[in-house]
């Protein structure tokens, strides 16, 4: 005999009615809380753990109170073999006893509740929500290492500024990590240098969604008081905004370093917005013209073009004459350079097109990236 029938008889109550009993019940029960996994612990994943460890302790109905941090080595191989160790002490140690990522984010607290793990099948266990915070080059690896690990229920955000190029063409990052983990997957951009947003300095960001109910769940892990998150049903436009203003941004260091002044570099940001919409239009259907007016659009660009590691990278990259994977090595800390790898597949995606005309700014970038043309040559459009 089944519980609704030993409820109706125990109670005297008609089966139908004992039926409707048991559903109301089942249905004011609490919903288990979203547990959140941070695939990714650099410079502006450390940033985003903050926020979200702050956040879920303020929202105990919603949220489990411990977010868990993937910290690992990555290698060009797209494997992880060793953990990071500072001074012959583990990092992921050093976080979680300081709570202080000290090579990544040095002398900003993080919460208590944010915990670094070094394995990847321990950090995923359980979680509901995923937020993917590495180089693009790398989610293929991660993703093939938890395919099938997962929960039903599972759901993705990818805040990664890339895209990857294959046999199939263009793929979003968003699209890849779908289709490994069969899980709805949202994104998040904006105009947001990592060390300001740290620092708590107003800032906003765009998270594009498909199913409107994962986009305001997403919200609630990110929004506060100093860092403004917005929703636009539009992944695609969103996530391509994120990668190709980093290739806008090379050629603003460019002319930063050729000290060609305002005018100039205004220039070069409004034709790298232009080839941005109309590459983002072209190569996928769907992409709104408002989205490159939220803050993953022209503010990104902005942004990037003064503040970011591109820019820095482009700059150095006239003044010294060292190849731009030399300064990554020298100047980033450890972090990847994205905009010479997103103008190196985008011009892939080009060529065979014969559309590289159509796009003289990102092909130009990638000429003086992988061509050895001259950085003069940035304003030969």
């Amino acid at each position: 005999m089944d519980r609704i029938s030993l409820l109706t008889r125990s109670l005297g109550l008609a089966p139908l009615a004992a039926a409707a009993a048991a559903t109301t019940a089942i249905a004011s029960a609490p919903l288990p809380p979203e547990k959140l996994c941070l695939i990714g612990s650099g410079n502006f994943g450390s940033v985003v753990g903050k926020i979200m460890a702050e956040n879920v302790k303020l929202r105990p109905d919603v949220f489990d109170p411990e977010v868990r941090m993937l910290h690992y080595i990555l290698l060009p191989t797209t494997q992880w073999v060793f953990e990071e160790m500072i001074n012959g002490d583990r990092l992921t140690s050093i976080i979680n006893e300081k709570n202080e990522n000290v090579k990544y984010l040095p002398n900003i607290k993080l919460p208590q509740n944010l915990i670094a793990h070094p394995t990847l099948l321990n950090a995923v266990e359980g979680a509901t929500l995923l937020v993917f915070v590495v180089p693009h080059q790398f989610v293929k690896g991660i993703c093939d290492q938890i395919r099938g690990t997962l929960r039903s229920d599972a759901r993705a955000i990818s805040l990664i500024k890339g895209v990857d190029v294959s046999s199939k063409g263009l793929e979003l990052i968003s699209d890849i990590i779908k289709e490994h983990l069969r899980c709805d997957v949202s994104v998040l951009m904006g105009a947001n240098i990592a060390n300001e947003v740290a620092q708590e300095k107003f800032c906003e960001a765009t998270v594009g969604y498909k199913v409107k109910e994962n986009g305001m769940m997403w919200k609630q892990v990110f929004n506060t008081r100093y860092f403004r998150v917005t929703t636009i049903d539009d992944v695609a436009g969103v996530e391509l905004c994120g990668a190709l203003k980093n290739v806008v941004a090379i050629a603003a260091g460019l002319v930063d370093g050729l000290k060609y002044g305002d005018n100039t570099k205004a220039a070069i940001i409004r034709i790298g917005l232009s080839e941005m919409r109309k590459f983002s239009k072209q190569f996928h259907d769907g992409v709104k013209d408002e989205t490159f007016f939220e803050s993953c659009g022209v503010a990104d660009v902005i942004t990037t073009c003064f503040g970011g590691r591109n820019r820095k990278v482009a700059e150095a990259h006239v003044q010294t004459g060292k190849s731009f994977e030399q300064l990554e090595a020298e100047l980033l800390n450890g972090q990847k350079l994205q905009g010479t790898l997103t103008a190196r597949e985008i011009y892939m995606i080009l060529a065979p097109k014969n559309l590289t005309g159509e796009y003289p700014l990102f092909t130009q970038v990638y000429r003086i990236c992988y061509e050895g043309a001259r950085a003069a040559t940035i304003i030969d459009l």
